[in-house]
């Protein structure tokens, strides 16, 4: 299995094992079995002759309207990562997620970069595809709908295999990889913390750290305790309030900041 090693802003190597070709596929073809799925029961379901009836004929009012109800399947996957953790409902299946090459939870703007390239892909095609379906026949507008799908995903798929961190054109804009979760007790161990049963805590805004944000911040975290590197310590805690929104409280080191925002973590995240 091909593995990444990422350097984080704090100078932290850590190693995510590479989601490989078959992971990423077959959380394609799920992904797209959703899809399929949507624009059938729309297709069975919703009279679009009776919404034209309703706009008084006109085309664009139709086509607007056509277009509004296929917003969905176009933003599928970006809006399915920002809400589960850089995850759709495929990669989510098969444990790969989408994370920041430096190993922090991507941003929204990530994601939306992210997305947006999949112009290549396909997703804003369908929308002309749709747009401009009145000039086509049914025939024509399957085979072109099919055409620029496979030419869309088959230059993701071969930039997933020949690129070196596994990359398509959208992670390339957007900064980011896609690694594999299915070793779940390596991928968390070390962001445990021992805390009392009567535990309080602190900074409820810790809730926006990914497991993969609180390990790199235990494991540098220790390092920077070990080396009493403190300008590391510093930028370590700026990271933290900028992921989370917290700001530390000024009677509070940064130490001691630290190692509340993990336990707090830990409190939130541990199976009750």
């Amino acid at each position: 299995m091909k593995t990444l090693q990422v350097n984080t802003t704090q100078n932290v190597k850590i190693n995510f094992e590479m989601a490989n070709v078959g992971q990423r596929l077959l959380a394609f073809v799920i992904d797209n079995v959703i899809k399929i799925a949507y624009v059938y029961l729309l297709t069975e379901f919703i009279n679009f002759n009776f919404i034209g009836d309703i706009v008084d004929n006109d085309y664009w009012s139709t086509e607007a309207l056509k277009i509004l109800f296929f917003i969905p399947i176009t933003f599928y996957t970006l809006y399915s990562e920002v809400l589960l953790d850089g995850q759709t409902l495929g990669k989510r299946i098969l444990k790969i997620k989408v994370i920041n090459i430096e190993g922090f939870k991507p941003s929204i703007l990530d994601y939306t970069i992210r997305w947006f390239s999949r112009i290549v892909d396909f997703n804003f095609f369908i929308l002309v595809i749709v747009l401009f379906s009145s000039y086509l026949d049914n025939q024509s507008f399957y085979v072109w709908l099919w055409f620029i799908f496979l030419l869309g995903k088959l230059v993701g798929f071969l930039m997933i295999i020949f690129t070196e961190k596994n990359q398509r054109l959208g992670d390339f804009s957007a900064n980011t990889v896609v690694v594999s979760l299915t070793d779940q007790a390596s991928f968390s161990k070390t962001i445990l913390e021992n805390i009392k049963t009567d535990y309080k805590p602190t900074f409820a805004n810790v809730i926006k750290l990914s497991d993969n944000d609180a390990r790199i911040i235990k494991d540098t975290y220790t390092r920077v305790k070990e080396s009493k590197d403190y300008k590391t310590l510093i930028k370590l805690r700026t990271k933290i309030e900028e992921v989370t929104d917290i700001n530390k409280p000024k009677d509070m080191n940064d130490i001691k900041f630290i190692d509340i925002v993990l336990k707090d973590f830990n409190y939130y995240t541990q199976d009750k």
